[in-house]
């Protein structure tokens, strides 16, 4: 329900003010001493603004306005007693967007909508919760478990307490309807809206100020960076590397895709996959030692390090559902179904009641959803750990082997479990292929390793990262549970030159930069059904590849640059130009775009409306025992499509135009 009762900022906002506006006085006279070392502070204090305009979504409007955050980060060192030094960066950012374009992402966003039926393959819209005629057929089916009985043959007439109102139908804004199954999600902000807002692992459930300002949280976020480090000589031209504090731990040696570096959450809510990872890496509390030994007969460098994440869970921010940036679209099918769990709705083109006809289908609180969210408690057996050992061969190979330990940071939907029995008004447990879901983080363990070498008789630099994983969990509607466990190996191919290109400097080489990304689900499930193919929806071999063409004019003060990604089996891609301007050596602007293409046609899947149990109105027409409980396999683009689509292709309809200003003080 809509809220405008506070119409004031919220004494969170005004506390976040306070210190942001308080960041530029960490001058040199005004830090806390911090030890009997008279070393000054080095502090160095940078604004900057991000505004982005966003053109038609696929419904066919303008969304206009899509970022108007200003940032403030402060970087502080100071040399302590004893060989210590501790580092810190403290970040602030208030996003105005939801106050300026309230109507896309504010207290005034969504609106009513309505279902879609389809009659004999024809499609035909039906009101929301209502009982309108859908066609020839009568009005719209109303699911209930436990059949057979007259008990399920009821009609819903409204939802009390979940209104038609600040609601989008989940993927509109990248994809039609087209006879799938497709519901309701909320999109304002949860102190204006509660419905379907829960906490998915540090976002899903933040008011307007929250999102205005991310970092202020219960965890501190502001504080980027808080760490203490130092090198004690243990003899025999060895050191221990000791680094203690909230940190990034970069395992990675290749950009945009994360293979080894997977230590650190990642805020994709900050601007979707499209920042430096240096950016939106969520910093952990960790404890690093590193034990360097220094060259040997066979090597010119090796080192030995450990990692201890002592820090409570944290799942990659996906972006709140409502907000601009929603990696994958998963945020909004979470709250879409936490929705569907606590309040009921309808679903269309669900229930098969004849050749090519698929009922809008209301279901009532606690038959369909997601139910629970089971966030990993903070205990040591829940901190993660891991080991590097790293070398430099005589021959410049340098390398490394790596291990971890460690919670997924994306979630796992455990389905096949409980709902509301229609004849006793009592939970039952296992349903099997029931689309009720609870949400896990699964355990998992990784093993990989990495090299880099440079080519002189090629003028290129080499990168390569590969990690195999035990314990991730795969959507797969071949299984009763709904998900199954997986291997997988991931690798990265990069390689770096700098060219001359006449035309663009003749003086100064231009940076290519290529990378190759390959994911391979081992024991991947995929079979026919019957009317269509059920499985796993994620690709069994998956290849990315990105492109970096970077120039350098005016003394390096101008540098213009275009990127262009493509995923090979989602067949869509994006193309980012951007023009970098250092006008100063204190302000820099940065002009860009960022543009996607392609076609999502292929990328629907299974959608579990003919999984049963809800016989026989999911499997009257299929092949098979219509009280028999499985996927027969039915498409269409949600849910499952998005893990298809990708992240380029769920946002293949947010081409954005940016300016950004920084400015270092």
């Amino acid at each position: 329900m809509r809220n405008r009762s506070n119409r004031k900022v919220p004494v969170l906002s005004l506390t976040a003010l306070a210190v942001a506006a308080a960041m530029p006085a960490f001058a040199q006279d005004n830090l806390p001493d911090m030890g009997s070392s008279s070393e000054p502070w080095q502090v160095d204090t940078y604004y900057e603004n991000h505004t982005a305009f966003r053109g038609r979504d696929n419904t066919g409007k303008v969304v206009g306005l899509s970022k108007f955050r200003n940032t403030l980060q402060v970087e502080a060192d100071k040399k302590l007693s004893g060989g210590w030094v501790f580092h810190s960066v403290l970040r602030g950012s208030w996003d105005g967007v939801y106050r300026m374009n309230k109507g896309q992402y504010g207290e005034d966003a969504g609106g009513s909508i309505g279902a879609q039926s389809t009659l004999g393959g024809s499609l035909a819209d039906v009101p929301w919760g209502s009982t309108s005629p859908a066609g020839p057929l009568g009005y719209s089916a109303v699911a209930g478990l436990g059949y057979p009985g007259s008990a399920n043959n009821k009609f819903m007439d409204a939802y009390p307490n979940n209104p038609n109102e600040g609601l989008r139908v989940l993927g509109d804004r990248w994809h039609n309807v087209n006879g799938g199954v497709a519901f309701a999600t909320p999109v304002r902000p949860c102190n204006v809206d509660r419905r379907g807002c829960t906490d998915f692992g540090g976002y899903g459930d933040k008011n307007t100020s929250e999102l205005e300002f991310p970092e202020f949280n219960s965890r501190l976020d502001f504080i980027r960076e808080a760490y203490v480090k130092n090198s004690l000589d243990i003899g025999g031209g060895q050191e221990l590397f000791l680094k203690l504090g909230k940190q990034q731990v970069v395992w990675g040696r290749t950009d945009l895709f994360r293979v080894l570096d997977v230590i650190n959450p990642v805020d994709y809510s900050r601007n979707n996959i499209y920042d430096e990872l240096q950016d939106i890496r969520i910093p952990m509390w960790i404890a690093q030692a590193e034990w360097r030994m220094g060259a040997s007969e066979s090597m010119q460098d090796r080192n030995l390090q450990l990692i201890w994440n002592f820090d409570q869970f944290r799942a990659n921010n996906l972006g709140q559902c409502g907000t601009a940036n929603v990696a994958l679209d998963a945020g909004c099918f979470f709250r879409g179904m936490r929705t569907l769990w606590d309040y009921g709705g309808t679903v269309s083109n669900f229930a098969n009641v004849g050749p090519d006809t698929y009922l809008a289908t209301n279901f009532g609180p606690g038959q369909i959803g997601l139910a629970n969210v089971n966030l990993p408690k903070w205990s040591l057996a829940n901190t993660q750990i891991g080991g590097k050992f790293e070398g430099v061969t005589m021959g410049g190979l340098n390398f490394s082997v790596n291990a971890l330990h460690y919670r997924s940071q994306l979630p796992s939907l455990h389905g096949g479990k409980r709902a509301i029995n229609s004849f006793t008004g009592q939970y039952q447990d296992a349903w099997p292929y029931l689309i009720s879901f609870d949400m896990h983080f699964p355990r998992v363990n990784l093993l990989g390793g990495s090299m880099d070498f440079q080519s002189e008789a090629l003028g290129a630099a080499f990168r390569f990262e590969g990690a195999m994983t035990w314990g991730e969990e795969f959507a797969n509607t071949n299984r009763p549970e709904l998900y199954s466990k997986n291997r997988v190996w991931r690798s990265v191919i990069g390689v770096d030159r700098p060219t001359f290109v006449s035309w663009i400097n003749p003086h100064r080489t231009t940076l290519f930069s290529a990378q190759l990304f390959w994911q391979h689900i081992f024991d991947h499930e995929r079979v026919d059904g019957g009317v269509g193919d059920r499985g796993i929806p994620d690709f069994k071999d998956n290849f990315i590849g990105t492109l970096l063409m970077k120039g350098f004019l005016a003394g390096d003060r101008i540098s213009p640059q275009l990127i262009i990604a493509r995923d090979f089996r989602s067949r869509t891609h994006a193309i980012a130009p951007a023009l970098e301007w250092s006008t100063t050596d204190k302000l820099k602007f940065t002009f860009g775009a960022n543009f996607k293409g392609g076609s999502n046609g292929g990328n629907s899947f299974d959608d579990c409306r003919s999984c049963n149990p809800f016989a026989p109105y999911t499997a009257g027409t299929y092949p098979g025992d219509p009280m028999t409980a499985y996927s027969r396999g039915l498409s269409g683009m949600e849910p499952l499509g998005r893990f298809r689509a990708g992240p380029i292709g769920s946002a293949i309809r947010e081409d954005e135009i940016f300016l950004t200003m920084r400015y270092k003080f």
